[in-house]
């Protein structure tokens, strides 16, 4: 059960705020301890925004990550940037993204970073927040990285990779994360065409070693570069496999699918907690609390309450930060007036 009915969260990352991505083009001109200083404002600003905004759960807002895959290859040693196989110029789409030949087997010897980064949001956050570590999965990670050579396949990869994945979940229990989120939108990206069962074998061995000892959630989404979407935007072929993810919350897209399929909510919360996308992170239209209100409603006809979560989409990094949090602070509004309402 979720510790607070209609529990608001987030998946991760958040904007960077105008300067920092700025900056992080420029890094040549900075030194290291502007650089230090540069990422703790800019986890206070998160941080900040988040609490504002009337989030239960809040996160480091991802804000020393500027990809989603890689910012965590360059704490693993055997990846060689592949230029040659990335497209430059056109409208944007996951091609564009850095592309990683694999040149040695894959180690990470100083782990992946999200323990430095757990424990800089533990310092800097408010009291009685609840507080998310996300990562993503061993699956996923291997997104970018060519098979070929050493390992001959995504799934081969996605093997050298699980062991690393799963040494920094248990560092992060050790550093005391209570929630962590393992992020794998590739499984939910391809559920309609690969094995399903074989995916949730990968994830649930990744998890094996800190099951009950901190709340684990995964977070399905159909992809977000660029606003764009990859995969085939259903969660149909996720069932009924999916349901033996060991997980205590799974946190899906809706919004992008115009709730069209949130019957099948009722299916996953027979087994776990259900995170709820109730604001559309590929939108410039603001849901107002109304707006989110019939949302929720929309949810509560198929997991109660206390086993629901509200949320955006995805993750808010390819949001403008006025816009995230404008959406936001009335999804927060929204779920508390549902909350104050259920109670009476």
């Amino acid at each position: 059960m979720q510790p607070i009915p209609i529990k608001t969260t987030v998946v991760g990352s958040w904007p960077f705020p105008s300067w920092l991505e700025f900056a992080s083009e420029n890094l040549d001109k900075f030194g290291p301890a502007d650089i230090s200083e540069m990422i703790e404002d800019a986890v206070v600003n998160a941080i900040h925004d988040q609490v504002t905004a009337g989030l239960d759960v809040i996160t480091d807002g991802e804000q020393t990550r500027l990809d989603f895959n890689l910012s965590f290859y360059g704490f693993i040693k055997g990846l060689q940037p592949n230029h040659e196989e990335t497209r430059k110029f056109g409208p944007p789409a996951h091609d564009q993204r850095g592309k990683h030949t694999i040149i040695e087997a894959l180690t990470a010897p100083k782990g992946l970073g999200v323990v430095e980064e757990f424990k800089r949001l533990q310092r800097l956050a408010p009291e009685g927040k609840i507080l998310k570590a996300s990562i993503p999965g061993p699956y996923t990670l291997s997104g970018r990285m060519l098979a070929g050579g050493i390992y001959k396949d995504r799934w081969e990869i996605t093997e050298a990779l699980l062991p690393i994945v799963a040494k920094e979940l248990e560092d992060l229990v050790a550093a005391g994360a209570k929630e962590i989120c393992i992020d794998e939108p590739s499984m939910s990206c391809y559920a309609y065409k690969e094995d399903t069962k074989r995916f949730v074998d990968i994830f649930n061995r990744t998890v094996k070693n800190i099951v009950g000892k901190t709340r684990i959630g995964t977070h399905l989404c159909f992809g977000n570069y660029k606003g764009r979407s990859v995969g085939k935007k259903t969660i149909l072929p996720m069932l009924p496999d999916f349901l033996d993810f060991t997980v205590d919350e799974l946190h899906t897209e809706m919004c992008v699918l115009n709730f069209a399929e949130v019957h099948l909510l009722e299916r996953f919360a027979e087994k776990m907690d259900v995170a709820v996308g109730v604001i559309d992170v590929k939108s410039y239209y603001i849901e107002t609390v109304e707006d989110v209100k019939e949302r929720i409603e929309k949810c509560l006809k198929y997991v109660p309450a206390e086993k629901l979560a509200v949320a955006p989409d995805c993750g808010m990094s390819q949001t403008a930060r006025w816009a995230t949090k404008q959406k936001i602070a009335n999804m927060c509004a929204a779920a508390k007036q549902m909350r104050c309402n259920g109670l009476n």
